[in-house]
Order: C-alpha cells, then structure tokens, then sequence
C-alpha cells in the first residue's frame, strides 16, 4: 500500500469539499503566509483582513486547483493577490503605507531590525514581494515568478533593483 503524505491526503479530501482536510493545509503553510502577508503589507489588522480574503477564496476555489505548481505556490499567490487588492482598496489609507515592514532578524540588534524595516517600508510594493519571497521564504525564482505572475526575468530584475535599493537605503553603497 502507497502511504499518502499529509498534504497530499489533505488536498485530495478538500477538493472533495472538506473543510477540516482544507483547515490542515492551511496549518501547514499558515506562519509563512502570514509573514509574507505581514511583509507587503506592514500592519497585522491589514495582514488578518488580507488572509481572512485569500483563505476564503482558496476554500471557493480549491476545487480547480489543478496542481499545476504546488499547493504552497498557489497559496502564496492566492495571498499575494490578497494583499494587492487591499493595498489597492487602502490606497488612501497613509497609516497603511507608513507603517514599517518588520523583517525577521532573530540575531540582529534592535536598531539594526529598525533599520531594515524602515528601509523595507521605503520599498515598492513589487520590490518587497520579490525580497520576501526569494530572500526570506526561500521561493526559487521560477517559483517567485509564478506567484506573482510575471516572467523568470522579471523576478530577477525587480529583485536586482530591490536588493541595490536596500544596500543604499543601509547606506552599503551609493547610487
């Protein structure tokens, strides 16, 4: 007998329509939307409102998931154009876009953590989706292209741009 993974049980019995099996995919991948979400986004109240949207339409849509990429990768994109669609609904919210974006930085100093959240929060949005999927979640960048629906070569430029951008904004090098 083949012994399913975990994921891959739970996939198939939420295709199916289940909601407890869709709850524990969610649980697999929950932290890690929720620091990306918190990474675009900068604000928790804005993070919740943006996961509560994305989980819910996953759930209404989980039925087409086709498996093309991986349920981690749909749901990334599921949640990165969460946050697009709030970012765009906000777009007049100036608290929104002022607060800073706070990066995990277990062994830095507080002001350094400042530092690069405030330089983080300087950033395009398109720039800190590229940082915190590549840099921070470790997406591979054919990976990081799909979920944000731009080609291989657009993942690489923007991430180019955002890494120099950070390196000035740290003061590591001059314009």
């Amino acid at each position: 007998m083949v012994r399913m993974e975990p994921e891959s049980l739970h996939l198939r019995k939420a295709r199916d329509g289940d909601p407890v099996a869709f709850t524990a995919l969610i649980r697999l991948y929950d932290e890690q939307l929720r620091a990306y979400a918190y990474r675009i986004l900068g604000d928790r109240t804005a993070m919740d409102d943006a996961l509560q949207n994305a989980y819910l339409n996953a759930f209404r849509a989980i039925r087409r998931f086709r498996g093309d990429a991986s349920f981690k990768n749909w749901m990334f994109r599921i949640v990165h154009n969460a946050c697009i669609d709030l970012i765009r609904r906000r777009r007049d919210d100036v608290e929104l876009f002022e607060t800073a974006a706070v990066m995990s930085d277990p062994a830095g100093d507080g002001i350094a953590r400042l530092d690069l959240a405030a330089a983080f929060a300087q950033m395009t949005t398109e720039h800190r989706a590229v940082l915190a999927l590549v840099d921070v979640e470790g997406l591979d960048y054919a990976a990081a292209a799909d979920v944000l629906a731009v080609p291989v070569g657009t993942v690489r430029s923007r991430l180019n741009r955002a890494r120099a951008a950070m390196r000035k904004e740290l003061g590591g090098e001059e314009g």
